[in-house]
């Protein structure tokens, strides 16, 4: 997949004890602010990849990411497959979010997109990052301690974790997310958000 997604961000500096890490598909209300309040309990950043009509739907959520020193990426307005789109429809969505996010952060939703879409978007000044550590947390199928344990076997120096701040994954990723922070700091990691 890299191979085939050349310009895009995978991972980040491999000589900083650093992570990163993100949340894709909010906000909402019935997630959103327990992330936040278990990432300030801990003093940890992040990067919230939204969905733009839930941007749309609570303002006040997206404020708060913000003001809490986090940062905010695109996930398009309507969380889209690109694979599955033309070119041109699948960027006015992404500039449809963009008229309300205002970010050059940027994540396909499923991590994929056709390679006309990734061209496009670098050329409008869009940062494109994916991840090298899948916490699993939308998959029933995954206990909290098989997820904490593909994060403990998977992260390294500069990894971008994903997590989802949706009703899908809530469960699951609530519990999994302060342990996962413990580990982090026990190993000597510090969160920062993506630049």
């Amino acid at each position: 997949m890299q191979r085939l997604y050349r310009g895009v961000v995978w991972r980040m500096n491999p000589s900083s004890k650093v992570v990163y890490l993100t949340f894709d598909d909010g906000p909402i209300p019935e997630c959103t602010p327990q992330v936040l309040d278990i990432l300030s309990q801990h003093g940890v950043k992040a990067t919230f990849f939204m969905v733009g009509e839930n941007a749309e739907r609570y303002p006040e959520l997206v404020a708060r990411v913000r003001s809490e020193g986090h940062a905010v990426g695109n996930h398009t307005y309507h969380h889209l497959k690109g694979y599955k789109m033309c070119t041109q429809n699948y960027l006015q969505d992404a500039q449809q979010a963009n008229d309300i996010l205002h970010t050059h952060l940027f994540r396909p939703p499923h991590g994929r997109m056709k390679y006309s879409q990734k061209k496009k978007l670098r050329e409008l000044g869009c940062t494109i990052y994916l991840w090298d550590v899948l916490t699993h947390d939308y998959n029933p199928c995954y206990s909290v301690e098989k997820m904490l344990s593909v994060v403990k076997r998977y992260t390294r120096n500069g990894s971008i974790i994903v997590m989802h701040d949706s009703l899908k994954s809530k469960d699951r990723m609530l519990q999994l997310l302060p342990q996962m922070i413990d580990w982090l700091h026990a190993e000597g990691y510090k969160c920062e958000t993506l630049p």
